[in-house]
């Protein structure tokens, strides 16, 4: 079984989207809609959880949100003013349907659904202390510690139970919950993974991504603050700062890769951000070149900002095919080698004889940079420069973004002219993580930094505490990051 996109293999996966609305119509099917926008955030699984006033509803399947939400029956099956979804990537563990989200249980206090993007880094050792306490878990999923310990909090009130869960666990999460109290929204206080919060009509909406409220025609309202915890129900819309206050970090990833071009994240638009990166690299690493060439799709903007800086012509050198199913079962090696140009194939007329800069938007392993310089040699460049739109991705991230061990990072194990030559390029320049900084307005406090950067620098803003128990041998189960 060969993934079809033979780039994917190769790109940080991205995390898990959440959508989730209030006083709708047939609010399950607005979260449809919401999770189709996200589904580049999760591939592998979707689920959503409706609550009518009486009771919950679940539907939970693997795969994409078309072909399990867009059949009347099931949204039939969803009813309820108010109801949360997600997609998925998982990470670590196994994809089975236990694992997908919305996970639900129901509490001493009622129904609990709840639904989460990010990954939370103490998460192993909250399970062994539930575990002994007598906490039988259902899922390998880290979302089910928080379940537990609002279910065993000794707080009367749910809310209270929820902070108290909350003010436990380490890392990152942007949460939705579902209760019988209303629709509770919660970032952490790093604000590390992205959450906003839009309008339509009476009907209030949470999401991932902007993306997901225009898609439904939705207002974007304000990003949900690090650290803020929303209850909407009867009685409005009411906002806490549960949390000690701390300087935001959030993911600075999202601006590179994760986010859609056409979000806007941290009142920053994507497109215009992956623009000025590219100009920025273009500046900080120029080259005598014929063409600038994206590596689709993700490259784009970036590389639309490199040629207009530089002055070199933008080309679509690499065609994508937007035909071809997610696996394809190849009989041999043979077969499965040609099966990589099923949905890349260099535009060799245009390509050759010509000096070409090929712009992505990072490297992992180097897998996909070694296939795509071979590629555009093969279609007859004269010369082949490689441009990253990030630094060097030295590190693992341990925040809800899927990263090799990082052992398997090129960039951890060669310097950067050790990775040309392996990649075989004529050069290879990263943006240096100042020039990412500037790309997005702002000046690197090497002191006090203002995102997440922890995979370029090594610098985490959180404790790592499963890891530090990992590493230094003791046991622990590994668990699914609910990315």
């Amino acid at each position: 079984m060969l993934t079809t996109n033979p780039f994917d293999d190769d790109k940080l996966r991205e995390e898990c989207g959440v959508f989730g609305i209030w006083n709708a119509e047939a609010a399950a099917s607005f979260v449809a809609l919401g999770l189709h926008a996200l589904q580049h955030r999760g591939q592998e699984a979707a689920g959503i959880t409706s609550f009518d006033g009486i009771s919950f509803h679940s539907h939970r399947a693997q795969g994409h949100v078309a072909g399990n939400f867009d059949k009347d029956e099931v949204i039939r099956a969803l009813p309820g003013r108010t109801s949360i979804g997600h997609v998925r990537y998982s990470t670590t563990g196994s994809s089975a349907l236990r694992n997908v989200q919305p996970l639900f249980a129901e509490l001493a206090e009622g129904g609990f659904a709840i639904a989460h993007n990010g990954n939370l880094s103490n998460a192993m050792k909250l399970r062994r202390t539930l575990n002994r306490r007598g906490s039988i878990f259902q899922s390998t999923s880290d979302t089910e510690v928080i379940i537990h310990l609002v279910a065993t909090s000794s707080h009367a009130e749910p809310l209270d139970k929820i902070v108290d869960a909350l003010g436990q666990v380490e890392g990152a999460y942007s949460l939705l919950m579902l209760t019988e109290v209303g629709l509770v929204a919660c970032r952490d206080p790093l604000g590390i993974r992205p959450l906003v919060m839009g309008r339509l009509g009476e009907s209030i909406i949470f999401a991932s991504e902007t993306v997901a409220l225009d898609v439904i025609g939705a207002r974007y309202e304000r990003d949900v603050g690090p650290g803020e915890m929303l209850i909407v129900n009867e009685n409005g819309i009411r906002s806490f700062r549960p949390f000690a206050s701390t300087r935001p970090r959030p993911c600075i990833f999202e601006h590179v890769y994760f986010s859609r071009p056409d979000s806007v994240v941290d009142g920053i638009s994507v497109y215009e951000a992956r623009k000025n990166i590219g100009a920025v690299l273009a500046r900080e690493s120029p080259v005598e070149a014929d063409l600038v060439v994206p590596v689709p799709d993700s490259g784009v903007p970036a590389a639309i900002g490199y040629s207009q800086a530089s002055g070199q012509p933008f080309e679509l050198g690499i065609i994508r095919s937007h035909y071809v199913g997610r696996t394809f079962i190849q009989p041999n090696q043979e077969v499965r080698h040609l099966g990589v140009k099923l949905k890349h194939n260099a535009n060799s007329a245009l390509i050759k004889g010509k000096r070409v800069v090929l712009v992505d938007d990072s490297i992992v392993r180097g897998t996909t940079s070694l296939k795509i310089v071979q590629m555009m040699r093969d279609a007859g460049a004269a010369e082949v420069h490689m441009r990253i739109a990030s630094p060097p991705t030295r590190h693992s991230c341990f925040y809800g973004v899927d990263t090799p061990e990082r052992a398997k990072l090129l960039a951890a194990q060669m310097d950067v002219e050790a990775m040309a030559k392996y990649i075989n390029a004529d050069s290879l320049a990263f943006i240096s993580i100042d020039g990412l900084y500037q790309a997005l307005g702002d000046i690197r406090s090497a002191e006090a930094p203002q995102r997440c950067d922890a995979c370029f620098t090594g610098d985490y803003p959180t404790r790592l505490t499963d890891l530090v128990e990992k590493e230094t041998g003791k046991a622990g189960l590994q668990l699914v990051a609910s990315r």
